[in-house]
């Protein structure tokens, strides 16, 4: 586990957060936090609390970051109809990596290479006063808060899932 923070990805999350006054510090778990069962099993909390960040393609071509509680999945027609468009396309781990500067499995919700063209967050992690979301690494997670997520990244609160 050692140099997980010394990782550009990391690093570049810390920055962001730090610029934008977060208040919850990198912890680095034994095992990775791949999916929200993981890290929620290396935090010994519920999985609702993990707020994982999944990208989707909007029909621009431009990612649309969905934060939402790993509770349960994302309901793909319903954000694309709570949207107004037909379809989310899907986003590989090459697209990802590119539009995030983040592997799949530590997409934090900051830091990103560049700016999502849209940005939702889960009514569902407002459940929960803290939350954990992956910081740049699948060994690297953060605590958070429903309204400090929407602070940082100005997202629109939505229903996305059950």
């Amino acid at each position: 586990m050692e140099g997980i923070l010394e990782k550009a990805a990391v690093k570049r999350f810390i920055q962001a957060a730090t610029d934008l006054g977060v208040k919850g510090q990198v912890t680095v778990l034994a095992e990775t936090a791949r999916t929200a069962v993981d890290a929620a099993n290396g935090l010994g909390i519920e999985v609702g609390q993990i707020a994982s960040s999944l990208i989707f393609k909007l029909p621009s071509g431009n990612p649309l970051l969905i934060i939402t509680s790993g509770r349960h999945r994302v309901d793909t027609d319903l954000v694309a109809k709570n949207l107004g468009i037909t379809e989310l396309g899907r986003a590989d781990a090459n697209y990802v990596k590119e539009v995030s500067g983040y592997s799949v499995g530590g997409v934090a919700p900051l830091g990103w290479i560049s700016q999502p063209e849209k940005i939702l967050i889960d009514q569902a992690l407002n459940d929960y006063e803290v939350v954990w979301a992956a910081s740049g690494h699948p060994h690297a997670v953060y605590p958070t808060s429903y309204a400090e997520l929407i602070t940082c990244t100005g997202a629109t609160p939505m229903i996305v899932g059950d």
